[in-house]
């Protein structure tokens, strides 16, 4: 099952690999309408060459057959573009597949509204996780990175510890372009803090929960439906405890972005457990999302 064998890929870290081997299946949309100029060919050639990086880049030595790469999507909205600069947002969401189901389950969904890159077009875009060769290139390779790490998380606890890793030598690195994100002072949802959370003590139960909500939750509904469900509520009173020293932090804010649709789905059917902790954690931890949690009834 694809489930079951990219999770012992996972446990596999540090060999080689001879053949080249990519981690990403990744869609990539780009609307350039707010710019006027959608006309323009450098528009499709960007939206390609993203398309090709992601896809076609071995940023780890993860060796996944093409169909167990994770599955991503990245959206580009262009707001502004003169000569070969660009300032935009970019939306970045991946998934994972729901053991025992034919249903897929969202990892990350992540917004970030200061995207500003120069690109001349058919410039080819490498990958050099050493040296910083841009900001659009840098962002490419930290949501990479992010995305497996992150995938890595919900299949074994902590298992995306080297990848997180990975993300932070390019926040790093990114510093030296000067650009917003990639400092501590750049806000509560930058890449920086993103990261720096992921990496944290403080951030082990958010880690755990990843783990217990998708391997011992999601994963064992198609056996046995109340015990999962037992299970994701067990993982959201773990995001309570990290809500009760960092609430609204990137992590948490990502997490609800990503599984508030889900989350209520759960518990909106099947056999039902006691609600009452449940409902109180989640307005507790993501009261945006209250019109939603007010569906789930007691």
């Amino acid at each position: 099952m694809a489930y079951l064998k990219r999770f012992i890929l996972l446990l596999i870290i540090g060999f080689s690999v001879s053949l080249q081997a990519q981690e990403l299946n990744c869609s990539v949309t780009l609307n350039a309408e707010q710019t006027g100029k959608t006309q323009l060919s450098i528009f499709k050639t960007l939206q390609s060459s993203i398309e090709d990086y992601m896809n076609k880049t071995q940023f780890t030595n993860l060796n996944l057959k093409k169909d167990k790469r994770i599955n991503c999507a990245i959206f580009i909205t262009v707001k502004e573009f003169e000569a070969d600069q660009f300032r935009a947002t970019i939306q970045v969401q991946s998934s994972r597949p729901v053991y025992g189901s034919t249903f897929t389950t969202p990892v990350l969904n992540y917004k970030d509204d200061d995207f500003n890159f120069q690109y001349t077009e058919f410039d080819p875009l490498r990958f050099e996780p050493n040296n910083y060769s841009g900001n659009l290139t840098a962002n490419l390779n930290f949501f990479a990175f992010t995305i497996i790490g992150l995938d890595a998380d919900t299949f074994k606890l902590n298992a995306g510890d080297e990848y997180h890793q990975q993300a932070k030598q390019v926040v790093n690195i990114a510093q030296q372009g000067r650009t917003t994100g990639w400092s501590p002072g750049d806000g509560a949802m930058s890449k920086y803090r993103l990261n720096d959370d992921l990496l944290s003590n403080a951030f082990q139960d958010y880690r755990k929960a990843l783990y217990v909500y998708h391997i011992e939750g999601l994963d064992s509904m198609y056996q046995d439906a109340e015990k999962g469900k037992t299970k994701v509520a067990e993982a959201i009173q773990l995001l309570r405890q990290v809500s009760g020293t960092r609430p609204n932090s990137a992590p948490l804010r990502m997490f609800f972005d990503a599984k508030a649709d889900e989350i209520t789905s759960i518990y909106s059917g099947g056999p039902s457990i006691p609600m009452n902790n449940l409902i109180d954690n989640l307005k507790k931890i993501a009261p945006l999302y209250n019109k939603k949690w007010a569906q789930l009834k007691l």
